[in-house]
Parts: C-alpha cells; sequence; structure tokens
C-alpha cells in the first residue's frame, strides 16, 4: 500500500503517550490530525509532517477513525462534549486510562451520538510504541478493529482483539499491571538479598532470566490447572513452599533486609493451606487470590 493510500487518522491528546502514537502514525505515511489543549506541543509533529486542528470538532471531522489518549475517561469526555455531531458515524478508538466500567459507560455514551466505540489499551512506554515488543489490545466493536487493522498494527508488534465486551481491554491492562509489579517485587527482594553478599543486580539479572524462561512451561501448566480447578501434587506441595518462604523470611531478616515481599507471598500461601491446599500442587494458591478477604 502506498503511503498517500493509507487511511487518514485524528490523535486528541498528546502527552507522551499520544505524541508517541501519532508520531509512528505520522512516520507511517498516515496523513494525521492532532489536537492538543496545550498547542505548542504538537509542534513538532507538525514539524514531521501532522495536522494541528483548531478545535477537537475540527479535528474529529478531518478523519473517519478518531483515537483518544487523555489522562483518563472524564478528561475523554469533557474534550468530545465539545464535538456535537461530528463523531456521528466516526470510528473512536479509546486509549484513555481507565476500569472496565468506565469503558463499558464510554461505549455507551458514544453510541448515543453515532459513534463506533473501541477502547484499548498500550502496553509499552513512549518510546516503545510502534516497535516489535510493543503489546497493544483492544475490546469492543469489531468492525472498527477490522476496518482499521493495518493501521492499528503499525503502532505496536504484537496488536489483538480480544472480544466484543467493551471492558475486557481494561481488564487485560490491570491484569497485567499486576503482573509486572508482582515480577518488579519479587525482583526488587532479590535484589537486595544478592546485595547483602556484594552481588551486583546486573551480575544476578541474567541469571533470573534464565530461570524464568526454563519455567516457562511451568506458567502454562499453572493456567491449565486453573482453567480445570484441579491442582495434583506430582512434584512438591503447598505445604513445601510455605516452609521455603519461611527460610526465605529467616534469610532476609538475618541480613537486615525488609521481609514485606516474601510475607505478602507467605500470606497467600497460607490462606491456601487453611482453605485446605496444604496437600495440593503450588498452583493451588490461585484459590487464595481469588478470594475476598
Amino acid at each position: 500500500m502506498a503511503p498517500n493510500d493509507r487511511s487518514p487518522v485524528t490523535v486528541i491528546g498528546l502527552g507522551l503517550m499520544g505524541s508517541a502514537l501519532a508520531r509512528t502514525l505520522v512516520g507511517h505515511g498516515h496523513p494525521t490530525t492532532v489536537w492538543n489543549r496545550t498547542a505548542e506541543k504538537a509542534d513538532e509533529l507538525v514539524a514531521l509532517g501532522a495536522t494541528l486542528a483548531a478545535t477537537p470538532r475540527d479535528a474529529v471531522l478531518a478523519s473517519p477513525t478518531v483515537i483518544v489518549c487523555v489522562t483518563d475517561y472524564p478528561a475523554a469526555y469533557e474534550v468530545l462534549e465539545s464535538c456535537g455531531d461530528a463523531l456521528s458515524g466516526r470510528r473512536l478508538v479509546n486509549l484513555s486510562t481507565g476500569t472496565p466500567e468506565q469503558a463499558h459507560e464510554a461505549s455507551a455514551w458514544a453510541s448515543e451520538r453515532g459513534a463506533h466505540y473501541l477502547d484499548g489499551a498500550v502496553m509499552a512506554t513512549p518510546s516503545g510504541v510502534g516497535g516489535s515488543e510493543a503489546v497493544l489490545f483492544y475490546s469492543g466493536a469489531e468492525e472498527v478493529f477490522a476496518a482499521e487493522r493495518e493501521m492499528l498494527n503499525r503502532l505496536g508488534g504484537a496488536t489483538s482483539y480480544l472480544g466484543a465486551d467493551y471492558g475486557l481491554a481494561s481488564v487485560y491492562d490491570s491484569s497485567l499491571l499486576g503482573v509486572e509489579w508482582g515480577l518488579l517485587s519479587g525482583y526488587f527482594h532479590a535484589f537486595s538479598l544478592v546485595g547483602t553478599e556484594g552481588a551486583k543486580a546486573s551480575a544476578f539479572l541474567p541469571v533470573a532470566m534464565q530461570f524464568l524462561r526454563s519455567i516457562e512451561a511451568v506458567f502454562h501448566e499453572v493456567a491449565r490447572q486453573v482453567d480445570e480447578g484441579k491442582y495434583p501434587s506430582d512434584e512438591e506441595t503447598l505445604d513445601i513452599h510455605l516452609n521455603a518462604m519461611e527460610h526465605l523470611i529467616e534469610t532476609s531478616r538475618a541480613r537486615g533486609i525488609g521481609v514485606t515481599v516474601p510475607e505478602f507471598y507467605k500470606s497467600i500461601i497460607a490462606r491456601a493451606v487453611a482453605l485446605g491446599h496444604g496437600d495440593d500442587g503450588l498452583p493451588s494458591a490461585f484459590e487464595a487470590v481469588k478470594r475476598p478477604g
């Protein structure tokens, strides 16, 4: 497809992420209209070939597809409310941060104004947008994703449509944030622990990454057992892991570092044991996590 045949698109919101999205689209030859409350933020993009709209309404009218990337859903409403009937017939892709409930509310809001709504999330840093490692996913109106699949794929190397449920993208976004912080908290504690022996975090990291790669199959097995709700103890029981976590806490205390992270992990395992899963495999800890309180 020749660059001048690529679909026009509007980007509203030029913070770090919005600017990165617009920059990527301009770089791939999409006629890109931009708008931001502070117009000066568009200077670099205009120099690259983007068109600055004077008002949000002008920005919406400029393209069949409008990407909104602002602070949150209320901020998106604040901007788009001024567009009147301009949204009618437009494809509206919202990459602002929010909750699944807000995504459902936004879909109804867009429908009332005649827009076709797609909710989405960007799991990448602004500098990573457009790269092969950038993960983006969308949920909502499938016809919007289908119509702009090629354009949306240019924003990242791993782009997925999750389904018609408008809240799914937000749920995945929050869930992956939990995965990120779960891993980071483990890394922070590990770096602290090996640091008591004078080891650098940069020296420990390759060993940790090698270990994670070696247990990839474990993650697949955990997912399978969680889906089935059965947790056979073929190798290690939850009681064994509870004992190991106590040793980690003792080792950490003896070296004068915090035990917030392993104490948290221990509390999950202990709760699962109290629920009767002591003789089950490690994936049974899921039963403690999914229950409130």
